[in-house]
């Protein structure tokens, strides 16, 4: 279901359970999005879907040399992911749905939300280094958050378990 303006309203009324997706990586950042988004599907009874992605700049390589450095990056991605699926199967007690994706970050995150009506919000952490808050706030919260279509929450990087429990 969606509203006049194209937004998605479905995962919003209740007939499924909301999911929150979550873009991991190695980042610190990362981790305290990911509590955030824990337990705040905790509390309103929404699902968790992990999205690690892989860049396909990697991979430009001859035939053979290209697909031994894909299936790397693939068993990495899904060690980041089963690390990251235990800490909220720990907060939430179900396992999260895991996703891997190569391309472009901004574009697999819309495309993944467009394939999935249940998605219906977007948790990222905001970095706290002078370089920024990292390149998917900086996109996601820019220009096109206006556009973009569900919510996105960004959780602050040097957020305290305890502040993030009184807010989600």
């Amino acid at each position: 279901m969606s509203s006049e303006s194209g937004r998605r309203t479905k995962g919003y009324l209740g007939e499924q359970k909301r999911k929150f997706l979550v873009v991991v990586d190695d980042t610190e950042e990362c981790e305290r999005a990911l509590r955030y988004a824990s337990r705040r599907a905790l509390h309103t009874g929404g699902r968790l879907v992990l999205l690690k992605m892989i860049s396909p700049a990697d991979f430009q390589h001859w035939l053979g040399v290209e697909q031994v450095m894909r299936e790397e990056a693939e068993s990495g991605a899904r060690r980041v992911l089963d690390t990251y699926s235990s800490l909220v199967e720990n907060t939430l007690g179900q396992s999260p749905e895991l996703v891997i994706r190569e391309g472009q970050a901004t574009q697999e995150v819309v495309r993944l939300i467009e394939e999935d009506n249940d998605i219906a919000l977007l948790v990222l952490g905001a970095g706290t280094q002078a370089e920024g808050p990292g390149p998917l706030v900086s996109l996601f919260a820019g220009a096109g958050a206006g556009t973009f279509p569900i919510p996105i929450t960004i959780v602050p990087g040097d957020l305290s378990d305890e502040e993030i429990e009184a807010l989600a």
